[in-house]
């Protein structure tokens, strides 16, 4: 019986020996909510080559660093993830990512301001997938051809208004949309130090280039041309329905729009931003998210493997086609994919305009003091100069806070 017992176990100990070695490698990647599509063929090729199972698990990419920080201790969370790079400084505070090997990547294959927005500190923390940015979407019924310059939105909207019609519409009472204005006249989110990094504690919003612009863009408020039921929480929503309906004749919006507004039937075009009364292209925050690799993964090189995989410009233009997708790869942006597509075109020559929002964690501290400062000097509440003033001392104020708590 002791013999049968110790073959047993001979063979059971074999068995599993024979099965663990034979077990198929795999990662795990965590992709945005209805975007598996874009990668599954990236993942099925990758099997193919590596031998290596990719399992995909669709996740809202806003809270995917959320869930990290419970599964990722607990051995059960992605070995890659997607998120915002206004996520990334945080993420690398908390230490829930790890650099990626650079001298794998072919960072001239990327427009710099994609690379840029997953750097911190020197350190490249993840590998751009898609980017998004603003472009003036103009409604071809009412407005035969798009206009070249704000003053001539300007002068657009005030011969509308006449009839009790509405040109051009915005969101100026966020900064994520006033940017667009202020940055050609010389306003930034924080400046940088010799190295290159974010310097929070130079705020640049209320310099003598930012208070020149905020009043020109108050002038569409104070003047009729933006309706006060654009302005607030729920603008966004009441801009989207101007459009669409056909009472307002061009906005500023995001790729976010271009399918409800197709499904609303309105004969839209799209192009890039307008010039300001300076001469000067209006810019726009670049908006980039990544993939990252967990800093809990037993399996890092396998999953930037996978990332540079995906990233190659033939499933990076799958991705495009079955989600939308922009991505910032030079190689698929002059692609006819996107060159020849007239939405896809505008927000990619806008892109070349553009800078990636600040990633450091003290970007959290800008929102709400220069959205409600925004919101009372461009009706006349409080002068420009003074709002500002009050906003950046405020920003200063939340970010020495902020510091202090680390």
């Amino acid at each position: 019986m002791k013999l049968f017992n110790k073959i047993a176990c001979a063979v059971a100990v074999a068995t599993l020996t024979a099965s663990s070695a034979f077990a198929q490698e795999s990662i795990t990647v965590w992709e945005d909510l209805q975007k598996a599509k874009g990668i599954e063929k990236a993942a099925v090729d990758f099997e193919k080559k590596t031998g290596v199972k990719v399992n995909i698990v669709e996740m809202r990419y806003t809270l995917q660093l959320e869930k990290i920080r419970l599964d990722g201790p607990a051995g059960i969370g992605a070995d890659v993830m997607l998120i915002p790079n206004d996520q990334l400084g945080s993420a690398v505070v908390q230490g829930l990512i790890s650099p990626v090997d650079t001298s794998k990547i072919a960072g001239e294959d990327y427009l710099p301001q994609s690379l840029e927005a997953f750097t911190q500190d020197g350190k490249l923390y993840g590998i751009p997938k898609v980017i998004e940015t603003l472009g003036l979407f103009y409604n071809k019924d009412i407005l035969k051809e798009p206009l070249a310059t704000m003053d001539d939105y300007y002068n657009y909207s005030k011969e509308r208004m006449k009839d009790g019609k509405l040109g051009l519409v915005a969101k100026f009472d966020e900064i994520y949309y006033a940017i667009s204005a202020l940055e050609p006249y010389g306003a930034y989110v924080f400046g940088k130090d010799a190295n290159g990094n974010y310097d929070a504690s130079d705020v640049g919003f209320n310099n003598d280039g930012a208070i020149e612009a905020t009043e020109y863009i108050s002038k569409f408020y104070k003047e009729g041309m933006f309706p006060v039921g654009i302005m607030g929480q729920n603008g966004l929503n009441a801009i989207d329905s101007l459009f669409t309906e056909g009472k307002a004749a061009a906005c500023i919006n995001g790729p976010w729009v271009v399918e409800p507004y197709q499904k609303s039937g309105v004969n839209f075009g799209v192009v890039p931003l307008p010039k300001m009364p300076n001469g000067k292209d209006m810019t726009s925050f670049m908006g980039v998210r990544g993939y990252v690799i967990s800093n809990w993964s037993s399996k890092k090189d396998l999953a930037q493997d996978f990332i540079n995989f995906a990233n190659q410009p033939e499933y990076a233009k799958v991705r495009f086609e079955t989600t939308t997708e922009i991505p910032p790869l030079k190689s698929v942006l002059e692609d006819p994919i996107i060159a020849n597509n007239e939405i896809a075109s505008a927000f990619a020559a806008q892109a070349l305009r553009s800078y990636p929002m600040p990633s450091i964690p003290e970007m959290a501290e800008i929102w709400t003091p220069m959205d409600s400062s925004l919101q009372l000097c461009l009706v006349g509440k409080q002068s420009v100069k003074d709002a500002l003033n009050s906003a950046v001392k405020l920003i200063n104020q939340q970010i020495e806070a902020f510091r202090a708590q680390q």
